[in-house]
């Protein structure tokens, strides 16, 4: 097995792991987008999550080895919960506002888990950290232009969608402290599939064979997406890989405008930059800071 490199020493290689993550989450953004509303929310993400646990075979051995203890579990199980809504609240975005809109609102995520460093994990909040936060809230008024245009459902459920997804990767990073990441991994996919249970039960529809095959390259492409994240984390300081994530919000756009027939928003794409902005600022003062104990700010999607 080859050596791990210095992550500063392979910059350009862990710029193009980022990309194909990148890459990769747009088409599950497509897929999700194609099926719309054919299936309730929570089915679909239940069937994306169920069918997804095939990828989990190589991580049956290390969550077994980890012998977790009941603390361990319950933060697990509640985790899982949080997830499993925020999931549910993503499906119900993406099936009903623009792909574009959904991307630029999911950077809310980062900008949320650095405010709940501080109110929960103590880390301080200076006045830098909190001077992005506000500016990458004006992002967000940019993108949903409150009182110009009707607030659809959906935007409300993204936003509730990024809060959730900031209080799972907090508790990710209080359970890192304990187990590996493999069992962290291994067990967000399983407690999620169990907590989406009730909620698809509660609306079943029957699902057609294309429906199911479609959801499983959903799940397909998100276990790429995330190794190749892994990857790229591994060869190079999240202050390279951090902007190539910030593509997807191009992606996203050509995406929608392309395939979906959605218009180009100047708005959204003005207000997403802002968010942006605010989010590279927060990761290169952590850079400049040499990340003293700071929870990197990191834009990974969770699906």
């Amino acid at each position: 097995m080859a050596t791990t490199s210095s992550p500063v020493n392979r910059p350009v290689a862990g710029a193009l792991w980022m990309l194909l993550s990148g890459l990769a989450f747009v088409a599950v953004n497509g897929i999700v987008k194609y099926l719309g509303e054919a299936l309730p929310s929570a089915e679909a993400a239940f069937l994306r999550y169920g069918l997804g646990l095939v990828f989990l075979i190589p991580m049956i051995r290390p969550m077994l080895a980890a012998k977790l203890s009941g603390r361990v579990l319950r933060l697990f199980a509640i985790r899982g919960g949080l997830h499993a809504v925020a999931v549910i609240l993503w499906f119900f975005a993406m099936a009903r506002i623009p792909i574009a809109e959904v991307t630029a609102l999911n950077y809310l995520a980062p900008v949320c888990v650095t405010i709940g460093a501080g109110l929960f994990l103590g880390e301080k909040l200076a006045f830098r950290r909190i001077a992005a936060v506000l500016v990458a809230l004006v992002g967000v008024m940019i993108v949903l232009r409150p009182g110009a245009r009707t607030v659809e459902p959906g935007h409300i459920a993204m936003l509730c969608a990024a809060v959730l997804f900031a209080g799972s990767y907090l508790m990710a990073k209080k359970l890192s402290g304990t187990v590996g990441a493999t069992v962290i991994v291994g067990m967000l996919s399983l407690t999620v599939t169990i907590g989406l249970i009730p909620f698809a039960i509660a609306h079943w529809v029957r699902p057609t064979w294309a429906e199911v095959g479609w959801l499983l390259t959903t799940a397909a492409f998100a276990t790429v997406g995330h190794l190749a994240m892994t990857q790229a984390f591994r060869m190079a300081p999240v202050t390279v890989t951090q902007p190539v994530t910030f593509l997807q919000l191009l992606w996203a756009t050509l995406l929608g405008a392309l395939f979906f027939g959605e218009r180009v928003d100047a708005f959204v794409l003005l207000g997403g930059g802002i968010i942006i902005a605010a989010i590279a600022f927060i990761t290169w003062r952590e850079a400049v800071l040499n990340r003293r104990g700071v929870t990197p700010v990191v834009n990974a999607p969770e699906l």
